[in-house]
């Protein structure tokens, strides 16, 4: 009994307690709100009465077909969700949608949100394809537009993103050559572009024309020629032939090239089309593929110089490191180095390679006067020589002020590991190891 009433009376006290959340200002309840998913916001609603719509004035709404158990209660949601919507609030609108039977309004709800004087991110997904309407190029206030399995719709009006920073495009249907130059046109303030498909197209080659462009991201094979003298950064992951060309007199500071091929002959064609952008930048981020076709016969002649790189960010697979250190001897004034141990894709389960031998001749320039920082990590459960590359590095590395380890151990395993690794004598005195 006693211990009944002292639960009676605690229920009392909670019962009683002020609830100081709900008094807040509704305004501030929703900024509240945004930051939970659109799902956990509808959930809020069962609280009280007061919370019952709340979250109907969240900014933000970020909807997927795949939450909802049938595509008809999803639709049933949204056209709802903006029936009830009276006022402009609307800030981030993200839609995921897979409709096969055509049962969303698509077009209505663009519509509807485009023409919101608050509207700043706005990202669709719609299988299959479905034709985007007119209003979505007069969005005024649009700062991020992401589009994916999208049509668009043949712009007779002028494009007009004066605040568009970011606009990425994935699986988009173009429906001419030139539209993809309008919008970048009426997007003065770009940034950041990118362009992904895997369907076929007409067009062999794409302008893109940018004063304000910072950054590129390609996944395409279509030629792309890239007039922006400010691009700071391009991403590209190109198919059997070279799928770009910088026009204006400068060159991004940072290259981040993969390539894809199955055909040998394309493949050295086509590394040898790129050698010399690779060449002229600062900052490269390159995959084992690329590095092997350009290092494969570096005994053959003199070895390859990259005079201008000052960054480099390099995949290879077990069987690759070989090349180490004519990478390395290639890079006069290296002063940051990742280097990523990853699968071997071309070997067979069946087959075991053999352990690389990693033989330095001599010391690199850039150990002995420029390299400050490496990171060495691998995706693969193990490599025996993993303790004498660390070796390598701290011994003849002289103004080494960085060595981070991204590198899986089990418990015991890694504390044998760090006992070994901080008995490694260090040529640099200012070096501190990091072990992730």
């Amino acid at each position: 009994m006693v211990g009944r009433k002292k639960r009676t009376q605690n229920c009392d006290k909670v019962s009683h307690e002020e609830d100081r959340i709900s008094q807040l200002p509704e305004p501030l309840i929703s900024e509240i709100l945004c930051h939970l998913s659109t799902k956990d916001a509808v959930r809020t609603s069962v609280l009280s009465t007061k919370w019952r719509y709340l979250w109907k004035w969240v900014p933000g709404l970020d909807v997927e077909f795949n939450t909802f158990p049938n595509n008809d209660l999803f639709v049933s949601f949204l056209e709802r969700f903006f029936v009830s919507c009276k006022e402009s609030w609307i800030r981030k609108l993200r839609l995921n949608i897979c409709d096969p039977y055509r049962k969303c309004d698509l077009n209505s709800w663009i519509d509807f949100v485009t023409t919101t004087p608050r509207l700043r991110h706005l990202a669709v997904s719609y299988c299959p394809t479905n034709e985007i309407p007119l209003s979505i190029y007069k969005c005024k206030t649009l700062v991020h537009l992401a589009l994916v399995r999208v049509a668009l719709a043949d712009a007779e009006i002028a494009v007009s993103f004066p605040c568009l920073k970011i606009m990425h495009l994935e699986d988009v249907v173009y429906p001419n050559e030139t539209m993809l130059q309008k919008l970048i046109s009426g997007s003065p303030v770009l940034e950041d572009l990118m362009i992904s498909t895997y369907m076929s197209r007409k067009a062999k080659v794409l302008q893109v024309l940018s004063h304000t462009l910072k950054r590129m991201n390609i996944d395409e094979s279509t030629e792309f020629v890239i007039d922006a003298p400010l691009l700071q950064s391009l991403r590209t992951t190109i198919h059997l032939t070279k799928n770009f060309k910088i026009i204006n007199v400068g060159f991004p500071t940072k290259l981040d090239i993969d390539v894809v091929y199955g055909n040998l002959t394309y493949g050295k064609s086509l590394i040898h089309d790129i050698l010399t952008d690779i060449s002229r930048v600062r900052d490269l981020v390159i995959t084992n593929v690329i590095l092997k076709e350009i290092f494969s016969n570096s005994n053959s002649g003199p070895v390859l110089q990259f005079r201008d790189l000052s960054s480099l960010n390099a995949k290879l697979c077990k069987s690759d490191l070989e090349m180490l250190p004519t990478i390395l001897e290639s890079c006069p004034k290296l002063e940051s180095f990742t280097l990523e141990i990853i699968k071997d894709q071309s070997m067979r389960s069946h087959k075991e390679k053999r352990e690389p031998n990693v033989m330095f001749s001599a010391v690199p320039e850039c150990l002995e006067s420029s390299l400050k920082f490496v990171e060495l990590k691998r995706s693969i459960p193990s490599y025996e020589g993993e303790m004498e590359l660390i070796r390598y590095f701290l011994k003849n590395s002289k103004i080494l002020e960085k060595l981070r380890l991204n590198v899986y151990y089990t418990y015991k395993a890694k504390c044998a590991f760090l006992t070994e690794v901080v008995a490694i004598p260090r040529c640099s005195s200012t070096c501190k190891v990091l072990v992730l």
